[in-house]
């Protein structure tokens, strides 16, 4: 069972951070399908002090009903602290540190994966947020900066002496942003030194690859990014042989289409009709990959505009 500070998560299959994607309404959706743990969009710690509107919705776990990690990215300490307070004050469980992301405009700034290449500064960065917050931090990294570079073992020696609770590890380089395979190898590596726990992550598309890098690794537990978009049906069938030795059935075109009218609604609660519309294209695009007729379809989404309009689209594949 995983642990971090106090939280037990109640299974170790754990939904990833992803920007523009894991918002209040993915969010529910994956835990309906069984992860143990899910995350936040990342929350930039200038938007939090300067309590942007956008940043504040970012943040905002009320009423969710299960375990919740809110994901902080910058790179000065002062304000890394801050922003980490005010989400403690939100009502964060646990506060992930990004030094992982590959995109050019958090890089640029010394952010994200940025990080990795500057560890003097990443030591100032979890040590500030450590010491600012009662609950527990942790912190989510890739393998370093060039390809080949293993700059993520000092990080977690780092990470580990300012008091950080637990690992994610993305065992690709920056340079590698998602090109080639991520190296296994490394996630086993840490956790054969590390004394918190490990999370594994990358290339996770199906249930037996979950099982797979437990087996292969010894990691703690996995963490499912993009194999989950428009297919939460993963976390079910990773927690099924995890947890039960399950191999479960894949989901039918009914319940792919059930589900993506689900999450569609949830995110019209959330947001508005207006705004969940333009929002949902992209996600039930990914619901209907794969599926006969969904090319067609897909350019269909693309300009719908109600709730109404997409519905009917979807209904359409199940005719």
């Amino acid at each position: 069972m995983l642990t971090i500070g106090e939280y037990r998560v109640k299974n170790r299959v754990i939904a990833a951070p992803l920007a523009g994607v894991t918002d209040k309404a993915y969010r529910a959706v994956a835990r309906s399908f069984g992860a143990g743990l899910v995350f936040s969009e990342m929350i930039s710690d200038q938007g939090l002090i300067y309590q942007q509107k956008k940043t504040a919705y970012l943040a905002d776990i009320q009423d969710e009903d299960g375990l919740t990690a809110l994901q902080i990215f910058g790179s000065h300490p002062e304000y890394m602290a801050r922003g980490a307070c005010i989400l403690a004050e939100m009502g964060a469980p646990i506060i992930d540190i990004n030094m992982g992301c590959p995109t050019p405009k958090i890089v640029k700034n010394g952010e994200g994966a940025a990080l990795m290449k500057d560890l003097p500064r990443a030591r100032q960065v979890i040590r500030a947020v450590v010491g600012a917050v009662e609950v527990p931090v942790t912190v989510k990294m890739r393998r370093g900066w060039e390809e080949d570079e293993d700059s993520y073992l000092e990080l977690a020696e780092i990470a580990q002496e300012e008091g950080v609770q637990a690992l994610t590890l993305h065992p690709r380089s920056r340079s590698q942003f998602f090109a080639g395979e991520s190296d296994w190898t490394c996630i086993r590596e840490l956790k054969k030194r590390a004394a918190v726990p490990v999370i594994g992550n990358g290339d996770i598309w199906s249930a037996s690859d979950a099982l797979r890098m437990l087996e292969e690794t010894a990691c703690d537990a996995v963490m499912i990014g993009r194999a989950a978009m428009g297919n939460p049906f993963i976390f079910r069938e990773a927690v099924a042989l995890i947890e039960h030795g399950k191999i479960l059935d894949p989901p039918d075109i009914e319940e792919r289409i059930h589900t993506a009218i689900y999450h569609l609604d949830l995110c019209i609660g959330f947001k508005g009709e207006e705004v969940a519309v333009r929002e949902m294209r992209k996600h039930l695009s990914w619901y209907i990959k794969g599926l006969r007729g969904a090319a067609r379809l897909r350019e269909k989404i693309t300009h719908a505009t109600s709730r109404a309009e997409m519905v009917a689209l979807l209904q359409e594949m199940l005719k």
